[in-house]
């Protein structure tokens, strides 16, 4: 099993918190059929993306499944966690409100980015309103989302100043739980 990220634009049908939260339990159903396991799904607060984070058998069993429930696939790329252990985020994450986005550079390895994140996290304490939860590196190393928990975005940019990491893209979320039964 491997962790796969997929990003999503959601069509009209589905810019709908009732309709997210149906479709993500149709994605959780079938990825459990296929011995894997739903593991977070954040959506943007204005409901026309999902980040979806799956552990499944491989990456054309991760597309079908997301296909199953409706949900388009516009990047599924293998991830690697970092900053969190999966247990904790299968029993169920801290809450996340932002997420950013950071296209990595060219030529940067796996290794220099777990050594500078290393390096650099200590820094996150200068800005104490900021929680950083957890990120997923692409194994292909082009790039990572992170997840916050913060008051707002320019909290969120503070945070990325002080540990020295880029920002591409800073999304609102909000969480939808993937092992919820239908109905609730």
């Amino acid at each position: 099993m491997s962790l796969y990220l997929a990003e999503s634009i959601l069509p009209p049908t589905l810019r709908s918190r009732a309709a997210v939260e149906e479709a993500v339990r149709t994605v959780s159903d079938r990825i459990r059929d296929a011995g894997g396991v739903l593991v977070e799904v954040q959506v943007s607060s204005d409901l026309t993306r999902a980040f979806l984070v799956l552990d499944a058998p491989d990456q054309g069993k991760a597309k079908e499944v997301l296909n199953q429930g409706g949900v388009p696939v516009t990047l599924l790329k293998k991830v690697r966690l970092v900053g969190a252990d999966l247990q904790r985020v299968l029993d169920g994450p801290a809450p996340v409100r932002y997420l950013v986005e950071w296209n990595l550079p060219e030529g940067l390895t796996m290794d220099a980015y777990l050594e500078r994140k290393q390096k650099n996290s200590v820094h996150y304490a200068e800005v104490p309103e900021v929680s950083f939860e957890r990120t997923y590196v692409c194994e292909d190393m082009t790039k990572c989302v992170c997840f916050y928990n913060a008051p707002d975005r320019e909290a969120v940019k503070r945070a990325r100043q002080a540990v020295s990491a880029p920002v591409d893209a800073i999304t609102e979320t909000i969480g939808v739980d993937p092992r919820a039964p239908r109905g609730e």
